[in-house]
This record gives C-alpha cells, structure tokens and sequence, in this order.
C-alpha cells in the first residue's frame, strides 16, 4: 500500500467508471446481431486503434518483460514473432472483408458446409477460453506486483471482467470499437512512460551492458538472437505459425471487416498491429532494465514489470502509478470485449440459429450476451489454474494454429475437400498433442542428433519436444494430410466454389447491402479471374497495384523497427 496512494486509487478508479460509462453510452445503437458483432460502419482511424487495442494487451508486456528478464533481448521474439507477418496483413485484411461474413465460421461453412463450420466454433471457443484466461493472469499479476499485493491477482481478475462485461455484453463490436480507441491512446502513452526512468536508474544502455557483463558473464543480454534458447530457428518457425494462424483467429474478422470498405480493416490490421512492434520494444527494454536493477534477484520474473512501476512511478509524480496501471487494464479490457464478442457471434449464429431459426433479432441478441457471459467464466476458471503466462503463450500459438492447414488449404485450392479439411485438423491437434506427452521428447531424444539440433530441449528437470519443432511437426502433418485425403474423395461442388472465389475477387463497394453472409450483393457482377494460375486448381490471385505497395511499405517498416532496436542497443 505504500506504492499505491489516494491519488492513484482516484485515477484507476475515474479511468475504469469512465470507460465502461463510455461503452454503455456506445450500446445505444445496437438493434440486432450484425450491429452487435459486425457493425461495418468505421473508418480509418477507429479501425486504426481497434486493430492495436484488440492486438495489445497487458499480459503480452509481463510476457516480454519475463522472458527478456530470463532471456535476454531474444525474449522480444515472444511478441515480435508477429514482426515478419505484418505486412502480409495487408493483403489478408482486405480478404476477409470480401467474404462479407459475420463470423470466421461462416467463411468455412461456404467453402466446406456447416460440420467445419461447427469444428472451427469449436476450436475457436477454446482459443477465446485461453486467450482471455491468458490475458486477465497477466494483468493480475501486474496489479498484484503494483499495489504490493495489497490487491490480490484473483481480486483484480474478478473486477477487471466485470467492467468489461458492463459495456461489452450491452455494446458489443461497435463499443468495444468506440472504447478502444481511448484505450488504445492510453496504451501507447503508458507502454513508454516507464522507460526513460528505467533506464536513467541503471545507467542506461552502457550501464545495462556493464551490468550482464557481471550478473551473466558469458551471454549476451543484448542479442536479438540466442543460440540454444531463441535462435533463427525458433523466431523463423513461430513467425510462421503465426503467419498461417492470424486469419483463423475468431475476432481478426472484426479486426478486418468492421470498416467501411477494405482500405479501413488494411489499415487498422497492418498498422494497428506496427504500432504494438513499437510498444514491445518499451516492454522489453524494461524487462532488460530490472535484470540490472534487481540484480537478478527477482523470485518471479512475472512479477517484473508490474514492480518496476512501483518502485518508479510514485517517486515522479502523486497518481502516476494509478495512472499507469489504468492504461495498462485499458489493453486488457480492450481485447477481453473484442474476444467475448466474437466467441458470442460463434455461438449464436453458427451453433444456436441452425437449430432455431426465424426468431427475433431481440432473442439473437440475448443468445449472444448469454453465450459471451459463459465463455467469459470459463476464462476466470481457466486463469485462475494456469501456473504462469508464458505457459498460456506458449499454448495459445499451438492452439491458434489448429485449423490454419484447412483455411489456407480452402483458399488457395479448389481441390480441398470437406473431408480433407476435417483430416487437416485432426492431424494438425493429434500431432501437437502427441508431441506434448511426456514420453514423446524421451522417444525423439533416441533419434540421432536430436539434442544437438535442438529438437527436444530440458525445461527445468523436464525432458520436452521444442516449440519450434513441434509446430513443424504438426503443420507439416495437417497440410499433407489435408492434401492426401482431397485427392482421395470427391470435389466440392462446382457451384459452391465458384460461390466462394467470387467472393474474394469481388471488390467490397461502400454501403453495399448484404443480405446473408458469404453472399454477394443484389445486382453486382464478379470481375474475371486474375491468377498466377490460370485454368488449374490452383487459386492464387494476382494481387493489385494497392496491395503491392502496402505490402511493401509493411516490409520496410519492419526494416526499420529491427534496424532502430539493433542500433538502439548497439
């Protein structure tokens, strides 16, 4: 309670009222389930700080801090694995606005039929349930760490989920959107109010290196790359898996497709998500400050960033620390609404109304609160035993994961089957879980050469697969098997196909009028084929003038953020 003064119960406390007043002010449009879960009426700058809100959230700054306390500079990899993805999210953003659906489930059901529709709410339920349990232990922890554990991590899960509850189950999408767009502005200002701070206290980047050459003689604190632990096999191996697995997460077709048009979700999804590579760089350079500041000799890493704050803010100015913490929940609340949401929409309308239809857009809507409110608990329970968030990290890329073979599989081929897609997912969860039991590392570590390529790896006296490795392993399993049992069963229909590739080559006009998701408008025209691929079954379109350069300037920005921290550190 010493760190945590009047002032900053003041600021926490007017942050917290306030936004969630403000997200119940944003519900009062909403009438029915589109305007709940895909409103499609923002523009650049709201679609801008929806994709960094619901992209950032406080469990990923404990993540980075942690890891970069145990790890070293490689541990922004923990984040930045999403680095080399960016610019490609120009080119999805604009895709999955041209599906015109409500939910990622419905682009399954037009290319497959409704029982990969049902496997994906599935998968995707589960995501939510970890995700969100994921992000509320993260900012327990920080909360716990601020207030010197005068507020319990459980105390501040429980508060936390209220709030965002209150706005979001009465607003939906379109106030989480309006809410986020403060919360992303607080979130930008307080992921670098710490640093400057933080690093005049330990000397800044010279005293830091004078610092590792005592506490970790032999290693290099400062390396973007770490041989044995975060090498350029394991950033290049979850960058992909990261890659295939952005498009099915459930709430990225929010992300996507809550703009007017295509222009508004490419930059909200590619931009927002820069300007979190921007925030991680403040969270790890504080992780990297309190190894030299604590001498190492903190008990749980975790705990790292929420103690740096304790121990600096209060010194600068009264309320600043109340302040801090309040942007820092505004990343959590500002995912945690964006998820619920989207796990209602999966369970409404593609579990609840095939079975009952033609009811009242009013029931819909208190289907989807029910749904999102269970989801939510679930969430609680799931944070409440997991043991630390780099544990929910690590499980959360596995998971996203899952169904990607089957989409990209879907998209990109019009041999890809019903059955195929089915095999894909099981192949891709059976050889993830395979790998996870205890006994596979001891199996794989007879191989020849396994240790010594890192294939399985000791985490404390535990003998286990790598990341990497098995996210090789089970990719590699769910395309081939996708592949092999397409060509083993039937085609798709023809009229459902070419159903489905109208649709993504079929420009989204402004307030164009869809009656039913994954439908094109009344009256308008599919343009022809463009593709590398002509005649074949092969759907890989050749991409516009627009695309190509977004998709350029994506990849000189990430240049540039992995040249500035290199010369930062250097």
């Amino acid at each position: 309670m010493n760190a945590f003064s009047v002032a900053d119960w003041i600021a926490l406390a007017a942050y917290l009222l306030g936004v969630t007043a403000l997200g119940v002010w944003a519900s009062r449009r909403v009438r029915d389930m589109s305007e709940f879960i895909m409103p499609r009426r923002f523009g650049k700058w709201m679609m801008l700080m929806h994709g960094f809100g619901t992209a950032t959230h406080s469990d990923q700054a404990v993540t980075v801090a942690s890891k970069c306390y145990t790890s070293g500079l490689a541990g922004i990899w923990y984040q930045w694995m999403w680095l080399f993805a960016t610019p490609f999210f120009w080119l999805i953003a604009p895709m999955m606005r041209r599906f015109r659906a409500l939910t990622t489930a419905d682009v399954f059901a037009a290319r497959y039929g409704p029982s990969v529709a049902v496997l994906f709410c599935v998968f995707g339920l589960a995501k939510f349930v970890v995700t969100i349990g994921n992000m509320l232990k993260g900012s327990g922890a920080i909360v716990e760490a601020c207030t010197k554990s005068a507020i319990s991590a459980e105390l501040a899960i429980v508060v936390m989920t209220a709030l965002f509850l209150v706005y979001g189950l009465a607003g939906g999408l379109r106030a989480a959107i309006i809410t986020d767009f403060v919360q992303g502005v607080l979130t930008l200002l307080f992921s670098f109010l710490l640093l400057p701070f933080a690093l005049q206290a330990v000397g800044g980047i010279a005293g830091m290196r004078e610092s590792f050459s005592q506490l970790a003689p032999g290693r290099d604190m400062l390396s973007l790359v770490t041989p044995g632990d975060i090498g350029a096999f394991y950033i290049g191996m979850i960058a992909f898996n990261a890659l295939l697995s952005v498009a099915v997460q459930p709430h990225n077709m929010g992300t996507c497709a809550a703009g007017r048009t295509e222009i508004e979700g490419a930059v909200g999804f590619m931009g927002g998500t820069f300007l979190k590579r921007i925030c991680t760089v403040a969270w790890c350079l504080t992780g990297l400050a309190a190894f030299a500041y604590y001498r190492g000799n903190v008990e749980d890493p975790d705990h790292v960033y929420g103690a740096m704050a304790a121990d600096f803010l209060p010194r600068i100015m009264p309320g600043l620390l109340g302040m801090f913490l309040a942007g820092l929940l505004a990343t959590v609340m500002g995912s945690c609404d964006s998820f619920m949401i989207a796990a209602a929409g999966l369970v409404t309308e593609n579990l609840y109304r095939p079975l009952a239809p033609n009811r009242s857009p009013q029931h819909y809507l208190w289907i989807a609160r029910g749904a999102g409110l269970i989801v939510v608990v679930a969430a609680i329970v799931y944070s409440f035993w997991l043991s630390g968030v780099i544990q929910g990290l690590e499980l959360l890329w596995k998971l996203n994961a899952v169904m990607a073979p089957a989409f990209w599989l879907g998209v990109f081929w019009r041999r890809a089957t019903t059955p195929g897609a089915w095999a894909a997912t099981i192949a891709t969860a059976a050889t993830w879980w395979i790998t996870s039991l205890p006994g596979a590392a001891a199996a794989v570590a007879a191989w020849p050469a396994t240790e010594s390529w890192g294939v399985v790896v000791k985490r404390g006296d535990v003998l286990i697969v790598s990341v990497p490795w098995q996210m090789l392993a089970y990719l590699t399993a769910g395309f081939l098997a996708g592949v092999v049992v397409s060509l083993l069963t039937s085609r798709q229909r023809t009229e459902q196909l070419d159903r489905f590739y109208e649709l993504l080559r079929t420009p989204v006009q402004l307030d164009e009028v869809v009656e039913r998701p994954c439908t094109l408008p009344a009256g308008v025209t599919p343009p022809p084929p463009r593709s590398f691929f002509p005649n074949t079954d092969f759907e890989i379109p050749i991409p516009s003038a627009r695309a190509t350069a977004g998709f350029t300037v994506g990849w000189l920005l990430v240049l540039a953020i992995i040249g500035g921290v290199w010369w930062l550190v250097s």
